[in-house]
C-alpha cells in the first residue's frame, strides 16, 4: 500500500492550552468532537495526551482516562494511540499509567533522555529549560509491557542517537516486534532541525522494512508534513505539534479536522490517498482487535 498515507491527528499535546487555541480538548466530550472531525477530515489514528477536564492539566487520572478512551472507542472508528510521555513533570509511574489500565492499538515509546526546551530564536534567549527523562530501563520497562499487550510501539526519535538506541536494543532484547513504527520529530530544542540531510539519515538509519511518519513542531508541522508525503512516510498534523492552517497570515487552524485536510492535500499532490483505519491497521501491521 505505497500508495497511502496514515494520517495521525495528535489531539491536544501536553502543552497547547485553550488560551493558545480554544478547540484544544480538555474534556472527554471535546475529546470525541476532535476525534470525531479528524476521522471525518480523513485521518485514520489519533494520538491522544489525556487532559485534566477543569485545569487542562495533563493527567493520567484513571476515571478521565476511561471516559476518553471509552467516548472515542465508541463515537469514531479511528485507531488510538496513546502517549507515553503525559509531561515532562510526570513521573514514570504516571507516566506507565495510559498501557496499563488500556490496551490501545499504539503507544509512544520514548529512546532517551534529552533535553526538551523553550527557546527564542529572535534574540537566544532560554525561555525553559527542561529535561525530557526517558532512562533506558523506562524503555525497557514500557516496550515489554506493550509487547505482552500486543501494543504496538511508536517510536518516538527526536534526535539520531535514538534510532541508535532502538538499535541496541533490537540486538540485545526481544520487547520490539519487527517492522517497527518511528517517529522523527523536529524542531524541538534539543532535538534536531529540520532539513533534507537529516530526514535521509533517520530513513536509512533504521531497520529495513519500517515504517515512519513526520512530526514538525510549530511552523515544521506543514513542510515535515508535506516531505513525509514525497518521500514515503506517513503524516502527523493537530494541535498538539501547531495551532495555524496558514502561518505566512497567522490564520488559526478550526482545530483538528482542517489540518487533516491540508494533510490530504499533501498525500494527494504526492499521488497517494489517505488510508482508513482498516488500511492503516494493515500497513502499520497492527494486531486485530474486536
Amino acid at each position: 500500500m505505497a500508495d497511502k498515507v496514515v494520517i495521525t491527528a495528535a489531539l491536544a499535546g501536553s502543552m497547547t492550552t485553550k488560551e493558545q487555541h480554544p478547540s484544544v480538548p480538555y474534556t472527554p466530550e471535546e475529546f470525541v468532537r476532535e476525534a470525531r472531525r479528524a476521522e471525518e477530515a480523513g485521518a485514520a489514528m489519533v494520538h491522544v495526551h489525556f487532559r485534566d477536564p477543569i485545569t487542562g492539566t495533563p493527567t493520567t487520572e484513571p476515571a478521565i482516562m476511561q471516559e476518553v478512551v471509552q467516548g472515542i472507542r465508541e463515537n469514531t472508528r479511528v485507531l488510538l494511540n496513546l502517549s507515553t510521555g503525559v509531561s515532562l513533570e510526570s513521573s514514570i509511574a504516571e507516566r506507565k499509567r495510559p498501557i496499563e489500565y488500556h490496551d490501545p492499538d499504539m503507544a509512544s515509546l520514548n529512546p532517551g533522555t534529552m533535553n526538551f526546551c523553550t527557546v527564542s530564536y529572535r534574540d537566544g534567549s532560554i525561555v525553559h529549560d527542561k529535561t525530557y527523562y526517558n532512562p533506558l530501563h523506562a524503555t525497557l520497562e514500557f516496550g515489554t509491557l506493550m509487547r505482552d499487550k500486543l501494543i504496538k510501539p511508536e517510536i518516538e526519535c527526536f534526535a539520531l542517537a535514538h534510532v541508535h538506541n532502538v538499535l541496541f536494543f533490537t540486538e540485545h532484547y526481544d520487547f520490539l516486534v519487527a517492522p517497527l513504527h518511528f517517529s522523527f520529530v523536529f524542531g524541538v530544542m534539543g532535538g534536531v532541525r529540520f532539513n533534507a540531510d537529516i530526514l535521509n539519515s533517520f530513513m536509512h538509519a533504521v531497520p529495513p522494512g519500517s515504517t515512519w511518519q513526520g512530526v514538525g513542531a510549530g511552523p515544521l508541522c506543514f513542510p515535515v508534513g508535506m516531505a513525509s508525503a514525497i518521500f514515503g512516510g506517513h503524516i502527523r498534523v493537530g494541535l498538539e505539534d501547531n495551532i495555524y492552517i496558514d502561518l505566512q497570515t497567522k490564520t488559526k487552524s478550526k482545530g483538528n479536522g482542517d489540518q487533516v485536510e491540508k494533510a490530504v492535500q499533501f498525500a494527494r499532490m504526492a499521488g497517494r490517498e489517505p488510508a482508513t483505519p482498516d488500511e492503516a491497521r494493515q500497513i502499520l501491521s497492527l494486531p486485530a482487535r474486536s
